[in-house]
């Protein structure tokens, strides 16, 4: 049965919930510790994230007890992410100090994608507590607010506790293009007080480290695992430590490098600076990837890419017929297409960051 458990838990997501609609990775300045917004990462990334947490005893021992947890995904197509968490120390059941949490989730909505708000969902088995769990969150952008809600599905544990459910909040705030603050609070229904059970919360400062795709995370909490059991139960000691996400994009080494070709050996016209006709549709780069991929427009619109990434991007046509040049951090670059047609980009520093304008004829 558990392994049964453990084959539904991650192929349901990848069957029952195929769409069409890609979703966009997440770095920490987008989501507090314990409540991850079922963040996905991008289609040909393998995602590796370190979570530390440690305690002390008090005096005379003052003992060092550490919680590590890792985190391996896969980012697939259709907005599917599936990987599992590995904790060396959990306190979930004295039985099992070592807790697998083994998950898919999906993101059915993004902002990033032009939904009004991100929808995802996780569906996981784990071991320790011998059942399958489940979460449904919803977030938004507010400027430089972002919030998060979820609700989460626990079942397991024990012979007396079929299911628990769990109510979570929080959110973060970017103080700057590299630097944000998180903080979130979840509790279940009943809580036990002979197992110490608390309302769980974790605080955090989260930065991007300029130059990388990797982003680090200075923590505080009350929690124990990176699991959805593990975030889900408070206790009594507080925690600190730090996570450290590591995301290796495959196509990077595996993928088609070939360079574009010059735009001044084909006549281009130059791109223009600021939008000059038509509307404008906005779209960011982020996470080393471009969310809009496909962009269709009518002739005459003008598309802004806005750099969100701590890495130099740029937009290049594979035939020369526009280049961005570097865009910085935080920059913006903008290009009227007035011609009907096709158009394939990419990113020159990063060629596997690809996508395609299709430039209807105007009316």
């Amino acid at each position: 049965m558990r392994v049964r458990a453990l084959i539904v838990a991650v192929a349901a997501p990848v069957v029952l919930l195929s769409a069409t609609t890609q979703a966009q990775a997440q770095s920490l300045l987008d989501r507090p510790p314990n409540v991850s917004g079922n963040w996905v990462a991008n289609p040909g990334t393998i995602q590796f994230n370190f979570t530390h947490r440690f305690s002390t005893s008090g005096a005379p021992i003052r003992k060092v007890t550490n919680f590590p947890t890792f985190m391996i995904g896969a980012g697939l197509p259709q907005g599917l992410m599936a990987g599992f968490h590995y904790a060396t120390n959990s306190t979930l059941a004295p039985r099992f100090p070592n807790e697998w949490e083994f998950f898919g989730r999906y993101a059915l909505l993004a902002e990033d994608r032009g939904a009004a708000f991100d929808l995802g969902g996780q569906l996981g088995y784990n071991n320790a507590a011998e059942g399958v769990d489940a979460e449904v969150s919803v977030a938004k952008r507010l400027g430089v607010v972002r919030l998060i809600a979820a609700g989460r599905l626990l079942t397991g544990v024990a012979e007396d506790e079929d299911r628990r459910f769990t109510i979570a909040g929080g959110g973060t705030v970017k103080v700057s293009r590299f630097v944000a603050l998180a903080a979130d609070v979840a509790t279940m229904t009943a809580l036990d007080d002979e197992r110490d059970e608390k309302v769980a919360w974790s605080a955090g400062l989260h930065v991007a480290i300029p130059g990388t795709p990797h982003t680090l995370s200075l923590q505080a909490s009350n929690t124990n695992t990176s699991t959805l059991q593990g975030l889900s139960r408070g206790a009594s000691d507080t925690r600190w430590g730090f996570e450290f996400t590591v995301p290796i994009t495959l196509a990077r080494y595996f993928g088609d490098r070939a360079a574009p070709a010059a735009a001044a050996q084909t006549g281009a016209p130059t791109p223009s600076s600021t939008p000059t006709a038509g509307r404008e549709v906005v779209t960011v780069i982020r996470q080393m990837a471009f969310p809009r991929s496909r962009i269709e427009i009518d002739a005459g619109t003008t598309i802004t890419w806005v750099n969100e990434d701590p890495l130099v991007h740029t937009v290049t046509a594979t035939d020369g017929r526009f280049d961005s040049g570097n865009i910085q951090p935080g920059e913006r670059w903008s290009y009227t297409f007035t011609t009907p047609g096709t158009y394939n980009f990419l990113c020159t520093p990063h060629p596997f960051m690809t996508g395609i304008v299709i430039v209807r004829g105007g009316t």
